[in-house]
């Protein structure tokens, strides 16, 4: 999998400087950050709308375009595949390969990790500030979800 998102990276590279009238990535590249993030996040709803419809082709055209998407956002931001697979070594050494840290100290003392505390870095033991409740961001409709288009 790795093999394909360097591949798809380093396609946006090439891509990136062509003539915006005839590549989509030129485009985008042309239109700036706020662009490809406003971009990404559309293909990540996209992604969750498909999957909560239980829609799983969907899912698998969505998180294409989720990927293309994002590979253009790394690129735009300096981030290279490897920094981020790098990322998530470091993670699995710390923690395991599927768990986060927990954001706040209430649901540290709640939640144990699956990795001894003297293992995990001291960078992530430090908890994230409470946020606000999270608002919904998709409504139902029919009880299905509704796309954007």
């Amino acid at each position: 999998m790795s093999d394909s998102l360097e591949r798809l990276y380093r396609a946006v590279i090439a891509a990136k400087d062509l003539d915006p009238a005839t590549s989509r990535t030129a485009r985008l590249f042309q239109r700036g950050p706020a662009k490809m993030a406003k971009k990404l996040a559309e293909e990540a709803i996209e992604v969750v709308i498909d999957a909560v419809n239980g829609d799983p082709e969907a899912v698998v055209r969505e998180s294409a375009d989720l990927f293309y998407n994002l590979s253009v956002l790394w690129v735009a931001a300096g981030v290279k595949p490897q920094d981020v697979w790098d990322e998530m070594d470091r993670r699995e050494r710390a923690q395991g390969i599927a768990e986060k840290l927990p954001k706040s100290a209430t649901k540290a003392t709640a939640t144990k990790s699956a990795a001894p505390s003297s293992d995990i870095a001291p960078e992530l033991k430090k908890a994230a500030p409470e946020h606000a409740p999270r608002r919904p961001i998709v409504a139902r409709e029919s009880g299905r979800l509704k796309k954007r288009r």
